[in-house]
């Protein structure tokens, strides 16, 4: 398989391998996209639950990102969990430095088992600051919630919700819906002139982590390989769905899923 596109990714480690930087590289190398990482915070995790997170020096953070995107211009950015405003200020100065563009920004805040993985003053920073720079971003439900502070129930109320979410500044908002109780999941994605609708089947299954990190480089993958952002989303959903299917049953809790199901 080429390497033609390259994508930068801005993230957390997760020891576990199941998501963060590890699913995101996973994720970018089995869709043929060479990956380079700046790790924002190291954390003990594994598939029951976080045991502690390591913060990254904020400067090391932008020198990760400064020095690697000198050399090698990534196509697109990805960028999950930023768990303070210091990480955020940072990531914004390298965004500017560098004028980095197609950033797809996966608002992490919560971790597959419940623990907390951003304060509240970040929430709003990010809110504020960091959103005007994302073509995309992509909440699941509570992150969508707690990003426009209104609870979101039905269908309706994700759309409702995507547009309010339009309005702190990116271009395209992916609004998730596998937390609603269905048959089936609705991801919505919404732009100011169209709005799209992604249905497919909810697998029965507690191995899901690291599915958003891994949709969300999925996406930034194939927008690195210059499919459209419909494609791009739709591509990325079934890639989802199919890791999911085939997922490993490793461990104890919410278990990984199979980043290679491509590949089989």
């Amino acid at each position: 398989m080429k390497l033609n596109s390259k994508l930068l990714i801005i993230a957390g480690s997760d020891s576990s391998g199941g998501a963060g930087i590890q699913a995101d590289i996973k994720t970018a190398t089995s869709l043929g996209v060479y990956a380079m990482t700046a790790i924002t915070a190291i954390t003990a995790q594994n598939t029951t639950g976080v045991k502690s997170i390591v913060a990254v020096p904020v400067k090391e953070i932008f020198n990760q990102i400064s020095f690697s995107v000198q050399d090698i211009k990534p196509d697109s950015v990805k960028i999950g969990m930023l768990h303070n405003v210091g990480v955020i200020k940072e990531v914004i100065k390298a965004i500017n430095k560098h004028k980095l563009k197609n950033i797809i920004i996966d608002p992490v805040m919560v971790a597959k088992g419940g623990h907390r993985l951003i304060s509240n003053s970040s929430v709003n920073y990010l809110r504020k600051k960091l959103l005007p720079y994302a073509l995309l971003v992509t909440p699941n439900i509570p992150e969508a919630e707690t990003l426009i502070k209104k609870k979101i129930k039905t269908l309706d109320d994700m759309i409702e919700a995507g547009k309010e979410i339009l309005k702190l500044g990116p271009k395209f908002v992916l609004l998730k819906g596998g937390h609603v109780d269905k048959s089936f999941v609705e991801d919505v994605l919404i732009s100011k002139n169209s709005l799209k609708i992604f249905k497919n089947k909810k697998i029965k299954t507690k191995n899901t982590h690291g599915t958003g990190c891994t949709l969300s480089s999925a996406i930034a993958s194939f927008i690195s390989k210059n499919y459209n952002m419909n494609e791009s989303c739709r591509r990325a959903i079934q890639y989802v769905h199919k890791a999911i299917l085939l997922n490993p049953k490793f461990g104890r809790g919410h278990g990984p899923i199979n980043h290679m199901a491509l590949l089989k």
